[in-house]
């Protein structure tokens, strides 16, 4: 049997009712497949920093650092600034850890109704690559003239050769293992006349690395028309920080909802333990209320999964999150009546008991 070590944190708002119904899934698809769990849960988020003044401890990395993986559940509530969660929890452990892949599938799933026309479940099928550890998310700059009329603000953004041409690998690497063989790197090199240049002559450079895939270039603009117009034409798609981090949400929406969406913090050398994660947030506004989606948390388990070398185990759960959008039961965001706790539920049954490979051949 293998047995990994999970750092659990369930953060803030529904991350605290989402990641319960995470573990309750992957304890079911461990028990079939061989696979167990010692879980280390650790009361990191807000409500920390308002009784320390601190998201984590100061020794927070190194008291997880060889853990097998992380699963998070939520960053961010009212009355700490958003600035500070993030930069002092999900940034600090993402940099820290070298997690510089941030990897968000975008898939229209089984009865999740698009908002964009004609589309059913298989039409959107993306995967999104995200430079995660660099770019224009930087906390270098200045405040200049502070509270006067000429008062300036300089934010400046860091790309390096090695963050650039790694992330660029990593994502031809991926799409050389995806049927269609395919890959869009997104820029705005027409507005941006540093970064952006230097990123599409290194995209370009690496593409001959990989004459067998499909490279293809759009400027950020466009590429999010292009979206919502024609989204059947992407695979894996690249982009920088914040480009990736708009995209992957724009992606979510296109695909029927965020409730759904997961992502991977991914460290590939394996140097770091990697972090999973779902896309949609704390949600102050629902928390409490035992509605939230879980299948963001549960799909990031499925990730997780994976990653740890389980790839059976991962594909069961997320067979088993599609038998359950077609049958049910569902939360209220897609039109159920069904609990957090009662949807968690429902798909740790189906994992017990589903075939993985049948279930996927079903439309």
């Amino acid at each position: 049997m293998s047995r990994h070590r999970i750092a659990l944190i369930p953060g803030d708002g529904i991350g605290r009712e989402v990641l319960p119904a995470g573990v309750e899934v992957l304890v079911a698809a461990g028990e079939r497949f061989g696979i167990s769990f010692e879980w280390d849960e650790r009361p990191w988020g807000c409500d920390h920093y308002l009784q320390t003044g601190r998201m984590m401890p100061p020794n927070a990395l190194a008291e997880i650092r060889h853990h097998d993986a992380i699963y998070l559940g939520a960053v961010g509530f009212p009355g700490v600034p958003d600035h500070i969660s993030l930069w002092g929890l999900l940034i600090e452990i993402r940099r820290g850890f070298d997690q510089y892949v941030c990897l968000r599938p975008i898939r229209l799933m089984p009865h999740v109704a698009s908002p964009l026309r004609d589309r059913g479940a298989g039409d959107i099928d993306i995967m999104l690559v995200r430079e995660n550890t660099e770019g224009e998310y930087s906390d270098r700059g200045r405040r200049l003239k502070e509270g006067t009329a000429e008062e300036t603000v300089i934010q400046e953004s860091i790309f390096t050769r090695r963050g650039v041409d790694r992330i660029m690998r990593y994502a031809f690497e991926l799409a050389s293992r995806r049927p269609r063989r395919k890959l869009t790197w997104a820029t705005k090199s027409n507005g941006i006349t540093l970064t952006m240049p230097f990123w599409d002559e290194r995209a370009a450079l690496i593409a001959r690395e990989y004459p067998g895939i499909a490279a293809d270039h759009y400027h950020i603009d466009i590429l999010a028309a292009h979206f919502v117009q024609r989204p059947q034409q992407f695979d894996v798609v690249v982009a920088s920080n914040l480009f990736g981090d708009i995209l992957s949400d724009l992606g979510a929406g296109c695909a029927g909802t965020i409730g759904i969406a997961p992502s991977a913090n991914i460290n590939p050398e394996r140097e770091y333990p990697s972090m999973f994660e779902p896309v949609h947030g704390s949600a102050p506004d629902i928390t409490g209320r035992n509605i939230a989606n879980p299948i963001g948390q549960i799909w990031s388990g499925a990730m997780m999964l994976e990653h740890l070398g389980h790839a059976e185990a991962a594909a069961a759960v997320v067979a088993a999150i599609e038998t359950v959008l077609r049958t049910g039961p569902r939360t209220r965001d897609l039109g159920g009546t069904a609990s957090t706790r009662e949807v968690g539920e429902a798909i740790a049954q189906t994992v017990r008991t589903i075939d993985p490979v049948s279930a996927s051949s079903r439309p």
